[in-house]
């Protein structure tokens, strides 16, 4: 499988890494972006480079669009022809399907995919969702690229990429606020900055191993570690009470919405 990477920025490096260490040939990969300094990276990995769009896909099985929401139109307005074997995965945020196919050929099969951050680190989860035109073997391809960084779901309907975004694409920022907010209380709690650091982000690292183990269940996990009369009920308690939980359901939604409506600033319709 040739694979063709359009942008080689930070997400499409870090794929073209899992692929290496997944055994995909250097030879298989291609990579283009107008940046210099970006190929440059990438050379030193042994993968092809070139500034031309048209080079990369030339001769590409799959071609990964790893670009700008809004260079999309441009960047495949200005491809040659691209036929009905070869797939294109967009890991584009904004970018819905309708402009996709709007932008390319006729029938040409499409993946859609919304990783996240850390995926950076090889640790990323990806929701994607295929056109009808993509064949069982390319969506067996699609998923061993993005597993490449982590590992996949499949959804069956497009707007719930919208949601994907909103759960996992947003996610990590969650957290960190989470992390942060907790990290401001320990000093105020009399614990010295590195101290309390480290507490809170071993903390995570331990409780999310934990939800990580076969059948695990937060809520479950949640009750487990809470005592009656205890310290964590007490804290529990007062995050129930401050409306914890429909926060959180708010803030989803609001993500969700906003994702719709960049399809719409970004779009082909736009």
């Amino acid at each position: 499988m040739k694979i063709a990477f359009i942008g080689a920025g930070n997400m499409a490096s870090s794929l073209i890494r899992g692929l290496q260490a997944g055994a995909v040939p250097a030879d298989d990969i291609i990579a283009a972006d107008p940046v210099q300094r970006q190929l440059a990276a990438l050379a030193d990995l042994g993968v092809q480079t070139t500034t031309d769009n048209a080079v990369a896909v030339a001769s590409a099985d799959t071609i990964v669009l790893a670009i700008k929401p809004q260079v999309t139109g441009t960047v495949l307005g200005q491809l040659p022809p691209l036929n009905s074997h070869q797939l294109v995965i967009s890991i584009v945020a904004g970018i819905d399907m309708s402009s996709l196919q709007d932008w390319l050929p006729q029938g040409q099969p499409i993946v859609r995919c919304m990783p996240n951050t850390p995926a950076l680190l090889g640790a990323g989860i990806t929701g994607l969702f295929a056109n009808r035109e993509v064949s069982a073997q390319q969506r067996e391809a699609a998923s061993q690229i993005l597993n490449s960084v982590g590992s996949s779901v499949w959804v069956a309907q497009e707007a719930q990429l919208d949601a994907v975004t909103a759960v996992s694409g947003s996610g990590p920022a969650y957290f960190f606020l989470l992390m942060e907010s907790m990290v401001a209380s320990a000093q105020r709690l009399g614990l010295d900055p590195s101290i309390s650091r480290q507490l809170v982000v071993e903390t995570a690292r331990g409780a999310a191993l934990m939800a990580c183990q076969p059948g695990a269940d937060p809520a479950t996990l949640r009750h487990n570690v809470t005592s009656p009369g205890g310290t964590t009920e007490a804290a529990l308690n007062t995050m129930q009470a401050q409306g914890l939980a429909d926060t959180v359901d708010t803030a989803l939604h609001a993500a969700r919405d906003r994702a719709e409506t960049l399809a719409v600033e970004f779009g082909s319709k736009a």
